[in-house]
């Protein structure tokens, strides 16, 4: 019975044997782990050296633009281009405005002040203001374009708007417009209107004006004056077209005033005829005027 129990003890002892066998194989396994972590390391500090490179090549990049910058900064506008059709305003004029806003530079010039302060001067409507690589400023310029003058010493442009300046060659050729606040679109309507209308009369408009209750009143070259009411408009002026063709046209000179504010029909009022000069006379010594004898 003994020898079973031998025999017990022998296979325990092989079985614990072949344990520490297969636990002494299985040690050697750790130097592959200290091996990746070796290698992780490595990786590591070549990702930290990759990323220390580039931040250095990027600084360097900086410092190179910067300093480039300063140098385009430092660089002076040596040419001002000033185009555009100019009659009241000087290329020289306009040199000078610009030249305290360029001490800066080419890329320091304050484009929106350059701009500003030419579009404050009195003829110019619009301005275009650009750089012209390396150290050029180009200045497009387009000035008012006045059809009417605006009251005392106003102008009206193209796009109907009222600007203030000194006078200037040729203004008296000019219409005038007068009107109350906020009165320019309807002006501007009426004075195309009508002028459209006296151009193939051989007419000329030399003043438009709208009184506070909305009555228009023109007067022509040669100080014939229309009263044209505040309706009706268009209506009226075909009315004074057949009118004038047919009974005034021949003695235009003599037309003082039309009255356009019939419902059919005009009033037209003459101008007195002028005495010679010894017929005047005796007339003012027999105490008779001119007047009296019309209406009489």
């Amino acid at each position: 019975m003994a020898e079973p129990r031998t025999s017990g003890n022998a296979r325990g002892a092989g079985k614990s044997r072949r344990r520490s066998a297969g636990a002494t194989r299985r040690q050697p396994a750790a130097a592959p782990r200290n091996g990746a972590r070796a290698r992780l390391g490595l990786r590591l500090l070549d990702g930290w050296v990759n990323r220390m490179l580039v931040l250095a090549a990027v600084g360097v990049v900086g410092v190179a633009g910067l300093q480039a910058w300063i140098a385009l900064q430092e660089i002076p506008v040596e040419r001002i281009s000033v185009t555009g059709t100019l009659h009241r305003t000087q290329t020289e004029a306009v040199q000078e405005i610009v030249q305290p806003a360029l001490v800066g530079g080419f890329l320091s010039a304050d484009l929106d002040q350059v701009r500003a302060q030419l579009q404050a001067l009195p003829w110019i409507y619009q301005v275009s203001v650009r750089r012209r690589w390396p150290n050029a400023l180009e200045i497009q310029v387009q000035e008012q374009l006045p059809i009417a003058r605006w009251g005392e010493g106003g102008f009206l442009n193209h796009e109907g708007e009222v600007f203030q300046s000194a006078g200037v060659d040729g203004e008296q050729s000019l219409p005038r417009l007068e009107g109350p606040a906020g009165s320019t679109g309807q002006l501007i309507l009426s004075y195309q209107q009508l002028g459209e209308l006296l151009q193939p009369l051989g007419l000329e408009l030399r003043e438009l004006s709208l009184d506070e209750r909305g009555h228009l009143r023109a007067v022509l070259a040669g100080g014939m004056e229309l009263v044209l009411g505040n309706t009706e408009f268009g209506e009226r002026l075909q009315r004074f077209a057949t009118v004038y063709r047919k009974e005034l046209a021949e003695r235009v000179g003599e037309v003082q005033r039309v009255d356009l504010r019939y419902e059919s029909g005009v009033a037209v009022a003459f101008r007195e005829p002028e005495l010679p000069a010894e017929e005047g006379a005796a007339a003012q010594v027999a105490g008779i005027s001119m007047m009296d004898s019309v209406g009489e």
